[in-house]
């Protein structure tokens, strides 16, 4: 009985030993979360070669601390067929030549101990030559829509090549797509590249990917230039558990035109969403 004693007490020793290791610390646990970009990044500065652009984060949620890293992205001037700018990984980027008439995206990745999230922006606006001049829109009074003061709107039949049509802005109600949200508005602008807004030009929306939200029937400009298009979330929405973007693809065109050629344009838009509002 002696030795048996003498052999299990060390034993017993080690298994108290093992289990105050496995319990420790139980009650003091934290919960841990890996890092969430709830709103999507944003770029200021101009548009336009040789201008200092910078990357703001955006909004993160997540277990501290979180670290950031960048990657900006030259696209097409519609927004799309996007890659990887090599080198630029700051949270600053100075506009090159070769950037102009491209969009610029910048990527913005959080990471901590638990894990990581990626966040894209929207595109800027297609890269301008150094040196030309930025227009300032002006205000518009109540109820004229975004037509700037003292300008008149142009007819679509009025416009002819080498101009183009623009889609310009683009405003949303509400302006956060959510889980609860089953119809919203988009309201857009079209105007010309002289700068005019432009009356009477065919607007269509639809959402990428298919099957996210509705698609209306096509629709025209009035005589501000501003037309607005009513969309309903489908079962395609959101298309993955993390999306914080909801981009939507939206041409311009005079009637009769061919759709790919004449006066038309086509431009990606993206809305902003928050699927844990």
């Amino acid at each position: 009985m002696r030795g048996f004693r003498w052999l299990a007490l060390p034993a017993v020793a080690a298994l108290t030993v093992l289990l105050f290791a496995l319990t420790a610390g139980i009650g003091s646990a934290r919960t841990a979360v890996a890092p969430n970009n709830t709103a999507p990044p944003t770029i200021s500065g101009k548009a336009q070669v040789g201008e200092l652009l910078k990357a703001d984060n955006g909004t993160w949620t997540g277990t501290q601390p979180i670290t950031f890293t960048y990657q900006w992205r030259i696209c097409d001037n519609n927004g799309g067929a996007c890659h990887d700018i090599v080198g630029a990984t700051g949270n600053e980027y100075t506009v090159k030549a070769a950037d102009q008439g491209n969009t610029i995206r910048v990527q913005v990745t959080g990471k901590n101990a638990d894990g990581s999230d990626t966040g894209t922006s929207v595109p800027t606006g297609v890269i301008a030559a150094a040196g030309t001049p930025t227009p300032t829109p002006t205000p518009a009074p109540a109820g004229n829509g975004w037509l700037a003061a003292g300008a008149t709107a142009v007819a679509v039949t009025d416009v002819s090549s080498p101009a183009r049509l623009q889609i310009d802005q683009i405003q949303a109600n509400p302006g956060v797509i959510t889980r609860g949200t089953g119809v919203f508005t988009v309201r857009f602008h079209v105007s010309d590249t002289c700068g005019s807004s432009v009356k009477g030009a065919q607007v269509f929306a639809t959402g990428v990917p298919y099957n996210m939200i509705s698609i209306p029937a096509q629709q025209q400009t009035d005589d501000s230039g501003n037309v607005s298009m009513q969309f309903k979330t489908l079962s395609g929405f959101p298309a993955t558990p993390r999306q914080h973007l909801l981009v939507m693809f939206v041409r311009a065109a005079k009637q009769g035109d061919p759709i790919l050629a004449g006066i038309s344009t086509r431009r990606l838009v993206s809305l902003r969403v928050n699927l844990h509002a």
